[in-house]
């Protein structure tokens, strides 16, 4: 191996023709760059389809506050793919641009009570790693049982996936 070649960090998206028939058979139904490069792991990256499918299909959170936790994590992860893709959904789920702006800080002065809580238990799972009891009792007076374990999951989802994407400098070049 060359020196040039041991300092090169750029990993390429994997040849389709090694991956294993169930996963490049998903991969023409999920075409983003993330879901390209995920099929490196070809034990967990069908897994990793079928939850990223559920965060947007079956997730219990309303739309709107669901993508708020979204981007507030994409900023504290520093993750612009992230941001790029769901500051998009954010505004088709109609999110407001004040709402979209507070993501960067996580203020929620000037937001609907309900948006300015989203940003605070989401930075509260990312700096503490969980919802102590009153925050917790909080969220349940907004969040049925059932969206707050959505809510959780996915803070903790987009963790991975900005992990991910930060790890492997994941752009949108050549994506449609």
């Amino acid at each position: 191996m060359t020196t040039e070649e041991n300092t090169m960090t750029t990993i390429n998206f994997p040849d389709p023709a090694t991956l294993p028939d169930t996963l490049r058979e998903a991969l023409s139904t999920h075409t983003a760059n993330i879901y390209r490069m995920v099929a490196h792991s070809h034990g967990m990256g069908l897994s990793f389809l079928t939850m990223a499918d559920a965060m947007l299909q079956t997730n219990s959170v309303p739309f709107p506050l669901r993508e708020l936790a979204i981007l507030r994590v994409g900023h504290v992860y520093a993750a612009p793919y992230e941001l790029h893709h769901h500051e998009k959904f954010a505004r088709a789920v109609g999110l407001s641009e004040d709402a979209i702006a507070a993501a960067a800080t996580g203020g929620g002065e000037g937001l609907r009570s309900e948006e300015a809580a989203v940003l605070r238990w989401t930075d509260t799972i990312l700096d503490q790693h969980t919802l102590g009891a009153v925050a917790r009792t909080e969220a349940l007076e907004l969040f049925s049982v059932a969206e707050l374990a959505d809510f959780v999951l996915t803070v903790g989802f987009y963790q991975l996936v900005c992990n991910f994407l930060n790890t492997f400098e994941v752009t949108t070049e050549g994506e449609a």
